[in-house]
């Protein structure tokens, strides 16, 4: 009888120990994920053998807070992840779909599409789609420049109000008896040259006198002060706004005027959001520009490519508006278009069911 009892025990307690084992093994293997991401500055960054950057910094944070241990290894393909026309997925997100890797972080946007294969996490950080460009540095700054706010014919038309203004305002002082001194000693005071020398001081707004007597030549003269102010504003606002460092003398202020002219050529990152984007959207102008990227075959394979191109020139690179914004701060000859859309977030790819994975969603 003692010994069937300790027979019992003994088999109780290789079974409690086989149970322990398993779940302390499993519970191991769980809690070593693998963490699947792409290069791209300043998010993920090789440094000799080991990554660093703003993505590695925030899954060190989320292993800390959560508890887990990881490897982390770039996707083999270089992409973020796109479905076929067979349903298989590429990148990232194809990697933990098939179970290759447990969690993808990287500026991976979410999406409803992704959303429907992998778990996504609340967005990291906030982005949209907008224009990186390349400011016209063709031109240098020259004497000339300060003729630049208005065309050649408004000049010449300037011209011509002027020599025809001071020549009303010699033709008003010789006919009126009002801008003579004597008349029997036949001196006026408005003589053809101080006439030009007159309506130039009115140009400049500096009150060249002696001012006009008679009652036409003050009329000439108020007609000619207000059409100075009004010439004097219009070339001061295009002057600043020539000059501004913001803007870009391609003129390409938004989507809209990408897609009207065809001197610049533009694309997007190739099986990036980006494109999805513009390929379901239900906008005229978004369908132009996809299409015209589609028949012009003018992507790029990585962000660096873009910028790259926009720097050559004759390239305007669409892509995420935080991306663009820091390639702006690096390289003066970049601008980005006002014009922001598609506003979306930045997100981690999760696989579906795990425990650690639930609790980084949560």
């Amino acid at each position: 009888m003692q010994t069937s009892r300790d027979k019992m025990l003994y088999g109780f307690f290789i079974f409690s120990f086989g149970i322990f084992m398993d779940v302390g093994l499993c519970t191991a293997v769980q809690t070593e994920l693998r963490i699947t991401t792409i290069k791209q500055d300043p998010y993920t960054i090789s440094k000799g053998t080991y990554l660093e950057g703003f993505c590695m910094d925030l899954l060190s944070e989320v292993a800390k807070r959560v508890g887990f241990k990881y490897r982390v290894h770039l996707v083999k393909d270089s992409s973020y992840g796109r479905q076929d026309d067979t349903g298989y997925w590429n990148g990232m997100i194809g990697e933990v779909v098939r179970g290759e890797a447990d969690l993808a972080i990287a500026p991976l946007t979410l999406t409803a599409a992704r959303e429907r294969v992998v778990g996504m996490t609340k967005p990291f950080m906030q982005t949209g789609i907008s224009i990186l460009l390349r400011k016209d540095v063709s031109e240098e700054s020259g004497v000339f420049d300060f003729l630049t706010p208005f065309a050649a014919h408004t000049w010449v038309g300037i011209l011509i109000a002027y020599v025809g203004t001071a020549a009303a305002i010699f033709i008003v002082a010789r006919l009126s008896p009002c801008e003579w001194r004597q008349p029997q000693s036949e001196e006026n005071r408005f003589s053809l040259l101080h006439s030009l020398w007159y309506t130039a001081g009115a140009l400049t707004l500096q009150g060249v006198g002696p001012h006009p007597k008679a009652l036409s030549g003050r009329v000439i003269s108020c007609s000619l002060w207000l059409f100075t102010i009004v010439l004097l504003a219009s070339y001061f606002s295009n002057l600043s706004s020539l000059k501004s460092p913001e803007s870009s003398q391609l003129m390409v202020k938004g989507f809209e005027d990408l897609a009207n002219q065809d001197t610049t050529e533009y694309g997007c990152l190739a099986g990036s959001s980006t494109l999805a984007f513009f390929k379901n959207s239900n906008n005229p102008v978004h369908r132009r520009i996809y299409e015209h990227m589609e028949r012009s075959k003018s992507f790029v394979s990585s962000m660096d490519e873009g910028v790259r191109r926009v720097k050559e020139g004759n390239y305007a690179f669409i892509g995420e508006s935080v991306s663009l914004d820091l390639a702006v701060a690096r390289y003066c000859d970049l601008v980005r278009a006002h014009e922001v859309i598609g506003m979306r977030g930045y997100s981690i790819a999760t696989t579906i069911g795990e425990a650690p994975c639930r609790t980084i969603t949560k």
